[in-house]
This record gives C-alpha cells, sequence and structure tokens, in this order.
C-alpha cells in the first residue's frame, strides 16, 4: 500500500484509467457535447492527477508491502496533515474539484426535472473480518465502536460480534432456564482452568462463526471483538477465513501502557454496570477484574507473526504499526485508526446567524447575515468563552459569507473549509420551497420520498455531502477542542456522525439557528448540550413527510452494551 499519508481518504473506487488528455476526447467520446461546457487543459490535469492518485491508492499491487510505524504527538498533528496542512488540503479540493467537473452545466428554469435519486455505493465485494486482539482495559471495545460508527457513516454494512456480549447472553439464557448463575469472575478466564478454557474458545468460535455467515449475507466488515491473545487463536481465525472465498482477514492489536489509560479503563468497567459483577461492591470488582487481567497477561502472545495482515495501535493512536494492508477499504480503515485520540476536548456546532436568505425563505446562495444574525454573532463569544474558559480552541468557517460573518468576533483561531460550505442546489439555488414546488412539482414530491439520496440537478444530495465531509471527520478526530460554524444540511451530517443516526434520519436533524450543540465525545458515544440565545430567528426546519412535526429521533445511547442483541 501507499503510506498513510498518501491515503486519498474521499476518493472514491474508480478502475485502473487511461490518462486523460485533451486529445483523447474525440467527438465520438463526447456525444452530448454541445450540452456540456468544454473543459479546459487546467480542468483536465486536475481530473487526470486526481485519478492518477486514487489509481496508485487502489490498484498499486507492484508496490512492495511494507510494515510502518507511525509516531506522533497527539496534542501536536504532523503539519502535513494538520488542519489547513497539505493533505487536507489535497483532499479539501480533490474532492471540489471532482464535484465541479462531474457536474452538467446548470439549466435554464424552463427545464422539465431538476435531478434524480443517487444510487448507494455498491460495496458488495467488500468482506473483511478485523479481528481485535488485546488485554482486557486495553481500548478494543471503543476502537471497534468508533470504527463502526465511522464505517456506517460511509455506507458500509459494519457489525461487531462482541465475544464477551455473546457469554453474558448465553449466561443469563442458562440461568433463567435452570435458576443457576454461572460464576464468571477471575478464575474463569485462567487458563489453568481447563473447563473454563475450552467455553470460551467455543463462545469464540461461535461468535466467529456467526460473522462470516453475516459477510456472506451481504455485510462488508465484521469486527471480531475479543482478546485473540495468543498466536494459536490467531491461526484458527486465519485458517477459517481462508475457507471462505472473496474474505479477508485483518488483525487489530491495541496495546497499551500507559498506566492512566489502564486505570481510567478499569474504572469504566467496574463502575457501568457490568453484570460480572452484578453482586459485587466497586472495590471488589475492581481486584478481580485486574486479577483477570493477569490471568490473561500469563499467556498473552503479542503479534509477531510475518505474514497477518495486521495493525498495532499503541494507547489509542499514538504510535501505529501497519503491516501487510491492501486495497482501498483497509486502506481507509488504517488511516482512520491512525487519527484517533482519548483527549478530553469538546466539539461545539452553530449554525450562521440568520442570514437574509432565511429571512425570504430562499435556500442556497452566499448571501449576509440579517439584523438579528449579526446581533447572535456579537453575542456569541461570551457563550463560547464560558464553556471553554482558557482551554484552547480553533473556529472552523465554510468559504460563505455568512459563516465568516459570524466568527468575526471569536478571539480564537480562525480556518476556512471549501468542504464546510453548504449543500448546492443546483439550480434550485436561490429559490423558495414554495417556488421549486410549483416549477418542479414531481421533484419535489421525489425528494421529499428520499432526502438523503437525491441530488439537485447540477448539485448536490446529502450522500454527496458525506463523502466530501470525510477530510473534515478526519481531521476533527485528531483535534481538541473545536468549533464548527457552519450550515444545516453541513452540521447534520456531522451530527449524525457523532450520534450514530442513521442516514434516512439524517436530513430531518434538527439544528436551530442561534444555538450551540457541544458535544463531548465518551467512551461509547457522545455527551451534548445545547444553549439556544434569545435572539429571534426563522425557523427553517421542514419535518419528515408523513412523520408528523414531533417526530423523535433514536435517543443518543452513550452507555456500553453488555448483552448481545441477537445470537
Amino acid at each position: 500500500m501507499d503510506p498513510p499519508h498518501q491515503i486519498p481518504a474521499s476518493s472514491p473506487l474508480l478502475p485502473p484509467t487511461t490518462p486523460i488528455t485533451a486529445a483523447t476526447m474525440s467527438a465520438a467520446d463526447t456525444p452530448q457535447r454541445k450540452q456540456s461546457p468544454s473543459l479546459t487543459t487546467r480542468e483536465l490535469d486536475a481530473v487526470n492527477e486526481v485519478l492518477e492518485d486514487v489509481k496508485g491508492a487502489h490498484y498499486g499491487k507492484s508496490t512492495p508491502d511494507i510494515t510502518l510505524t507511525h509516531s506522533v504527538d497527539v496534542g501536536t498533528p504532523p503539519a502535513a496533515f494538520g488542519a489547513g496542512g497539505p493533505m487536507l488540503k489535497q483532499f479539501d479540493q480533490s474532492n471540489a474539484t471532482s464535484r465541479m467537473i462531474s457536474q452538467a452545466s446548470t439549466p435554464p428554469r424552463s427545464v422539465v426535472g431538476i435531478g434524480g435519486k443517487v444510487a448507494k455505493p455498491d460495496y458488495s465485494e467488500a468482506k473483511i473480518v478485523l479481528a481485535m486482539v488485546g488485554l482486557p482495559a486495553r481500548g478494543k471495545s471503543y476502537l471497534s465502536n468508533k470504527l463502526m460508527r465511522y464505517l456506517k457513516w460511509l455506507e458500509y454494512d459494519v457489525k461487531v460480534f462482541n465475544v464477551g456480549q455473546l457469554r453474558r447472553s448465553r449466561a443469563r439464557q442458562k440461568a433463567q432456564q435452570s435458576g443457576k448463575r454461572e460464576d464468571h469472575t477471575a478464575p474463569y478466564f485462567s487458563h489453568d482452568n481447563v473447563q473454563a478454557t475450552k467455553a470460551r474458545d467455543q463462545l469464540a468460535t461461535d461468535s466467529l462463526e456467526m460473522l462470516i455467515q453475516w459477510l456472506k449475507e451481504g455485510g462488508n466488515v465484521g469486527i471480531h471483538d475479543a482478546t485473540n491473545s495468543t498466536a494459536s487463536r490467531r491461526q484458527k481465525i486465519e485458517d477459517r477465513v481462508a475457507r471462505e472465498k472473496g474474505i479477508v482477514v485483518i488483525f487489530l492489536e491495541s496495546v497499551c501502557d500507559d498506566p492512566a489509560i489502564i486505570a481510567a479503563n478499569v474504572a469504566l468497567k467496574v463502575s457501568s454496570g457490568d453484570p460480572d459483577y452484578k453482586d459485587m461492591s466497586r472495590d471488589e470488582a475492581k481486584r478481580d477484574f485486574e486479577r483477570r487481567i493477569r490471568e490473561y497477561e500469563a499467556v498473552y502472545e503479542t503479534i509477531t507473526e510475518p505474514h497477518l495482515s495486521y495493525l498495532r495501535i499503541k494507547n489509542v493512536g499514538s504510535q501505529v504499526t501497519v503491516c501487510h494492508i491492501h486495497g482501498y477499504l483497509q486502506s481507509r480503515i488504517a488511516f482512520y485508526l491512525m487519527n484517533l485520540h482519548l483527549k478530553p476536548r469538546s466539539i461545539f456546532f452553530s449554525r450562521h446567524g440568520e442570514s437574509q436568505f432565511n429571512v425570504e425563505g430562499l435556500i442556497g446562495g452566499d448571501s449576509p447575515l440579517s439584523e438579528r444574525g449579526m446581533r447572535y454573532a456579537k453575542a456569541l463569544p461570551a457563550l463560547i468563552t464560558d464553556n471553554i474558559g482558557d482551554a484552547p480552541l480553533t473556529v472552523w468557517t465554510s468559504t460563505l459569507q455568512r459563516t465568516i460573518q459570524t466568527a468575526q468576533d471569536l478571539p480564537y483561531p480562525k480556518l476556512t473549509w471549501k468542504s464546510l460550505d453548504e449543500l448546492d442546489a443546483g439550480v434550485c439555488d436561490g429559490m423558495t420551497y414554495e417556488e421549486i414546488e410549483q416549477a418542479y412539482p414531481d421533484d419535489f414530491a421525489n425528494r421529499d420520498e428520499d432526502k438523503f439520496n437525491y441530488r439537485y440537478r447540477g448539485g448536490e444530495s446529502y450522500r454527496d455531502v458525506v463523502q466530501r465531509l470525510e477530510p473534515v471527520i478526519m481531521e476533527l478526530e485528531r483535534q481538541e477542542n473545536i468549533l464548527i460554524i457552519g450550515h444545516q444540511a453541513i452540521l447534520r451530517c456531522l451530527y449524525a456522525y457523532f450520534h450514530d443516526l442513521p442516514q434516512a434520519d439524517l436530513p430531518y436533524i434538527k439544528i436551530p439557528l442561534h444555538t450551540v450543540i457541544k458535544l463531548t465525545p465518551k467512551a461509547y458515544g457522545c455527551d451534548e448540550e445545547r444553549y439556544t440565545l434569545p435572539i429571534g430567528a426563522v425557523d427553517t426546519h421542514r419535518p419528515k413527510p408523513k412523520a408528523g412535526p414531533h417526530t423523535v429521533l433514536p435517543m443518543h445511547n452513550t452507555a456500553r452494551e453488555y448483552y448481545a442483541k441477537e445470537e
């Protein structure tokens, strides 16, 4: 694979492509030439460069396998990857260039039809078993759930198969049938306990079989969340997966020698309602869990097998080792995991202040703030300062003037992202919804029916926006305290990522004007607080058709799940 800093994180999967030049684009190649604008040599060169980058990342099989050790100071990202650094700018600009050249010219308002639905990418060939490796309290489940949330946001079908959940579920079922509760304290996890070791091996095997069957039925990435702590256990996994055509296995080892992280993980384990410690005091539970860790340490074997495809993450991001990682999806997984850290932080979302277009009911555009929007911009600094105190904070805005005006009085460093621009309404830019419904009734109805997939003619769909926001997500995971002053559609997409909301609900998340949303990432989700300033603004929210104005979105769960949802 290419070195991780060269992974085009937001590039679509493309086949090998003949370099595009003006000479190769003959009339036969472009039958509708009169309806599309000619591309300049500069534009052709830009497309060719993007395609060559993508081709190199996806099909560079002639490049040698590498083992890369990537050490970073998680507090200060390397310049190449930092906000505004060359790699993030390249991702940002590549996305903009790709969209610019793929869009048809804006038709006159008299055209019939303004757009159509965008098909979900075909990921059917992507089949990966991601097997976790590591001692208890080393962040395996944290990494599993973060990766699942990220890939699901990108529309891969991902599921975590947690062996501990399966163990507890089966133990509960037996207890309900027999009235006798199994003892799953530390001795159960001893390698010297032959009967229990056999039972735990069977649980791991059963979980893997469920995972493989799920992949066969259409899943893309199945995460085997278990210790898988010996070379013999990993060999069994490798041998079993090798019997399945088209399925590959990657091991993800989480290593931690930071006493503070381990202590925090142990404390979370014994204080969050783990059924294994239902009738124990917190001190008793802590002692028992620490003994369980020692039982695993007695037989633990770190990955040294030279032929395995694996990633090793130390202290959740301070050091990453990558070995034998091939192809686009595997590289994407590796690049994402390189960007994670555990430092406490808050992420603030705010829409721009009320704009003139908001007041007039117009969508899109680049209008300035209204009088009330300017009042919000003046009041915002005090609210943010009260919440963040003396901690460092960086403000991100789009390139549109309403977000820049909203941020102008904030006493923090600012960064402008093209990727944070509002969803492009194409031919409907500057129109009211009533005008769109009158001019294009069929399209208006089709967008209401499937808002996530509907793409405006010459513009974007919510799905397109998710794809162009991937570099933003990567950088958000690297950074600490960030305030994003953005737009309704953009903040909906980012909010859905942090709260693991389904695509069908994403376009209907309520992100009101003159409100700050504070997200605090936790081990298994995000805590949320909302602060609304007493400055009036129009309501731009359009509820989901046929669902009523008081549709309730799924609750945000930040607690760990201890039982399997299904067996």
